[in-house]
């Protein structure tokens, strides 16, 4: 079994859409960002590719690469995950916590974790998003952006593999 961690902030925007998880929620403003600026599908995707060892989300989809301008972040995620497989692992469960004052999430939280699951070829079980609050305190606070915090499980290679083929105590 392998962990990895994931972590993403963005501030608001006005004049772009919020889109988190791969759905678009209702709100005055949404993210900046080189991409679509879902944080969410940011972080599963550090958190998966931290598992793998394969590095982050800033290297696979450079933001200065003018191919991933305005790019759909959970397609991202999709792209991010095939490459975990090539490497030989398996999903098993992320746990996702949305930190942001508003809008609330609770309405849109079972169509995250479905559209979050079909990007990593999962089942909903598989995934869990929460959303906290962080009680008035700092820039998330006072409404300037968001932050999210993902952990994710994989099932992988062998120890022997991952160890070059040399025996691993």
């Amino acid at each position: 079994m392998r962990v990895g961690i994931g972590y993403d902030s963005h501030p608001f925007a006005a004049g772009r859409k919020l889109i988190l998880g791969g759905v678009e929620i209702p709100n005055a403003k949404g993210l900046a960002g080189h991409s679509d600026a879902d944080a969410i599908a940011h972080a599963v995707t550090d958190a998966i590719l931290g598992a793998a060892g394969l590095g982050d989300i800033g290297r696979m989809f450079p933001n200065d690469d003018p191919q991933w301008k305005g790019a759909r972040s959970i397609d991202l995620l999709n792209k991010a995950f095939l490459k975990v497989v090539e490497a030989g692992f398996q999903f098993v469960h992320a746990d996702v916590t949305v930190i942001i004052e508003k809008p609330k999430l609770a309405p849109h939280i079972d169509a995250m974790e479905e559209r979050l699951a079909e990007a990593l070829l999962s089942g909903p079980a598989h995934v869990s998003v929460k959303a906290k609050t962080n009680e008035g305190m700092g820039w998330i606070g006072r409404g300037e952006g968001i932050a999210v915090i993902a952990v994710a499980t994989l099932a992988g290679p062998s120890a022997q593999r991952l160890s070059g083929g040399h025996s691993v105590t």
